[in-house]
């Protein structure tokens, strides 16, 4: 195994975001892949010595601390970075994950939760926040797509999103449609992306999430349980319940693979007591 002097400077992380952006990941997988290796070159130190054992090491430092799925984010974004500095052979495998045939209670956010984070939104007179959670948890999209939530859009009922060379249309419901009209409308949003901040530029995600969570204290709802892509999940949950198509699910989530869409069917713990017992089996 070799072991030699990382070169890592800011020039290094700039010609990193380069390559990202010649292969159209989003902003937000550029910040983090940043992130992740600065966290990295902070752990090994002014030394900069790259081997395999010390990646392995480090490898075992994230996941004493992290959850398994954030420590192989993390490590997804080291092994990009390893590549790209023609150190292939330092790369190590991401943790292996059980899968669960459950979600987790503590995690889940019910209709009634969602309904509370609403009622506190719009009693602070956040209207924005108020739309944007609705909107995400109507139509089930992405954080990072919702600037493809344009006027035009509503006319329409049909948002087209662009993201990452892939291409895909968003079903609007009627009545949100009709909701998000009279925001633009009482906005002063004629043209663009409905969501914006006073410069007019999309609203950042770090907002979103950061806005959301300071609902939760009134609203008596979990932290952990307050987050953009919770909505998407309340979303894809309750379609699933009311139809029991997945191939349609998958296709109004974005999801090329079938599998992936999956995790959204899975019921919770308790649920899956009950129908056990429902059984009546033993005698």
């Amino acid at each position: 195994m070799r072991a030699t002097r990382c070169i890592c400077n800011d020039e290094t992380i700039y010609h990193l975001e380069q390559r990202m952006r010649e292969e159209e990941k989003s902003k937000a997988t550029m910040e983090k892949y940043c992130h992740d290796v600065r966290a990295f070159l902070h752990y090994i130190g002014e030394e900069k010595v790259l081997s395999k054992e010390l990646v392995i090491t480090y490898k075992n430092y994230l996941g004493e601390r992290y959850e398994v799925s954030s420590a192989n984010s993390m490590l997804a974004a080291l092994n990009y970075f390893l590549r790209f500095i023609g150190r292939e052979d330092c790369i190590v495998k991401s943790f292996r994950i059980q899968k669960e045939a459950f979600r987790s209670r503590e995690q889940e956010l019910t209709r009634e939760e969602y309904l509370k984070l609403l009622e506190e939104a719009r009693k602070r007179g956040d209207e924005r926040l108020y739309m944007i959670m609705q909107t995400i948890c109507a139509t089930g999209i992405r954080i990072s797509e919702l600037p493809f939530i344009t006027v035009a859009s509503l006319q329409s009922r049909r948002a087209r999103v662009l993201l990452k060379g892939k291409t895909r249309t968003v079903l609007l419901p009627l009545e949100l449609c009709n909701k998000l009209k009279n925001y633009a409308a009482k906005q002063g949003i004629e043209a663009g992306s409905v969501f914006v901040t006073r410069s007019g530029r999309p609203v950042d995600r770090s907002n979103i999430f950061h806005a959301m969570k300071k609902l939760c204290q009134n609203a008596e709802v979990a932290e952990t349980k307050v987050y953009p892509h919770n909505l998407r999940h309340l979303f894809a949950v309750t379609f699933y319940k009311e139809e029991r198509d997945i191939c349609h699910l998958a296709d109004l989530l974005g999801h090329s693979n079938i599998n992936t869409t999956r995790i959204y069917t899975l019921i919770s713990c308790e649920e899956q007591e009950r129908q056990l017992d429902s059984l009546c089996l033993c005698q």
